[in-house]
């Protein structure tokens, strides 16, 4: 998978597994477009002191210099922005990811809401047939959650819950982040070497 890469946060703890998809996708070459919820952006600060808030090129600079990156590389739009690129098919990325998940953010996915761009994008992956990955971040899950992801999938979208491995024996919190991370750059189709595979030494 090459091209443009969405990357969603939503208000799902667990807002490391986006950011850190966003360094490892700049890593790999990929044109990276951030959104998140409003919500999101307050768990982003909550979890990481990362603020998020403000005009659209204030976050920008702040994930640019987190990461690194330059403005060819990565660009930020905020929740309200519906006239953003992204949100026309015509502008569709290769790909999206919304990482973390919630369940709100799931359920109006799956009914088709467009009442943000996260959502709105993710409604135009849906209808132009392009890869979305969802990482949902929830327990305990409820039958509407299931059901839910089960419409998702059945659609098409990739179901990558925040489920990290212990094979690996991971040793830190960002080994078990870099295994959930890893599994969305599989199923996009980026090579990584985030954690050992199975059978290899």
């Amino acid at each position: 998978m090459s091209g443009t890469v969405l990357v969603g946060i939503t208000g799902a703890s667990g807002s490391v597994y986006g950011l850190r998809l966003c360094e490892e996708l700049l890593r790999a070459g990929k044109w990276v477009v951030v959104t998140a919820s409003s919500t999101g952006i307050g768990v982003v600060r909550e979890e990481t002191n990362l603020d998020l808030s403000g005009r659209e090129e204030e976050a920008a600079a702040r994930l640019r210099e987190l990461f690194g990156a330059s403005p060819e590389q990565l660009s930020f739009y905020g929740a309200d922005n519906l006239f953003a690129p992204p949100a026309s098919g015509s502008a569709a990325p290769d790909a999206m990811v919304v990482a973390p998940c919630s369940m709100g953010t799931l359920a109006r996915i799956a009914t088709g809401l467009s009442t943000t761009l996260l959502e709105r994008c993710a409604d135009v992956m849906l209808k132009e047939g392009r890869p979305l990955v969802i990482v949902p971040r929830e327990t305990p899950l409820s039958a509407i959650h299931l059901e839910n992801m089960l419409k998702l999938a059945r659609l098409g979208v990739r179901v990558v819950p925040a489920m990290p491995a212990f094979y690996h024996r991971p040793k830190s919190m960002d080994d078990l982040v870099d295994f959930v991370v890893g599994k969305v750059l599989d199923t996009l189709g980026v090579p990584h070497e985030l954690f050992t595979r199975w059978g290899t030494p």
